[in-house]
């Protein structure tokens, strides 16, 4: 399995992973989908609402806000020895603000210095003159599987990588081809067609219909066993962190299953 990482931020990765098969990539897709934990909040204690938001409104507001997550020094509360929550499985959210203003998830105050909301301009309620509203939001590890707020990954999907055969003796008017392709993959060389950078073809095959009229010159496929991977995340925990987990998680269940397997034969 060869991996060429193409673009890496904090929120986002691109990379083109050689050598493996639809299971095995869509898994990895499905895992870091619905079962990577991150905080968010999931009890809310309203103390008083006078804004014009009903309280169950403002509660799924706040569920949604994606807060930094630090995996070790949270558990998931059903992992958790305590019985009605601590510090190892809840961070709790303070917010008091009176109007007239825009709340924003940069007024809630986290008793975890180290867990704050990603973004802080995220719009919560909007407050008129002398309403208020105080509250306490506490927030849990989840999983994706249980709800979307709990999602670490806003995008997550993959594309087969993209193969383009070219019959330069087939082909005529090669500037046509050129101006036709929508990624500017096609370009002319020393009086040849070429296809330059093919990872950027979305296989529309814009170029395989229009050289029909030069006996289907070009073909647009696939190469077999190679993608494209894409993952966007919310800023809760990074791609990299993301991916690792995925592949922790994907490596114990193959070895549940072995064990499985192995005990069952004895």
């Amino acid at each position: 399995m060869n991996i060429e990482i193409v673009e890496k931020d904090n929120e986002k990765a691109v990379f083109i992973i050689d050598g493996v098969d639809d299971t095995f990539i869509n898994t990895i897709r499905r895992i870091c989908l619905v079962e990577i934990p991150t905080l968010a909040i999931e009890d809310v204690n309203i103390f008083k609402n006078d804004a014009k938001m009903f309280d169950e409104v403002l509660a799924h507001r706040l569920g949604l806000i994606p807060l930094t997550t630090d995996l070790e020094s949270y558990v998931m509360p059903s992992e958790c020895d305590c019985e009605s929550g601590c510090s190892s499985c809840k961070v709790s959210f303070l917010l008091k603000e009176k109007g007239p203003k825009i709340v924003y998830s940069k007024d809630l105050k986290s008793d975890d210095p180290a867990v704050q909301p990603v973004y802080d301009t995220i719009p919560i309620v909007k407050l008129q003159e002398n309403e208020e509203v105080e509250l306490e939001a506490i927030a849990e590890l989840g999983l994706g599987s249980e709800h979307a707020k709990w999602q670490a990954t806003t995008t997550c999907g993959y594309r087969y990588y993209p193969k383009i055969e070219i019959d330069n003796e087939k082909c005529n008017d090669l500037e046509s081809y050129v101006e036709e392709c929508p990624r500017g993959v096609l370009q002319v060389e020393d009086d040849e067609l070429v296809a330059k950078n093919e990872f950027n073809c979305s296989t529309c095959r814009t170029c395989q219909r229009l050289s029909e009229k030069d006996d289907n010159a070009i073909v647009v496929d696939f190469v077999e066993g190679k993608y494209v991977f894409n993952m966007e995340t919310d800023g809760s925990l990074t791609p990299e962190t993301i991916l690792t987990i995925a592949c922790d998680i994907l490596s114990e269940k193959a070895d549940k299953l072995i064990n499985f397997v192995m005990n069952e034969e004895e």
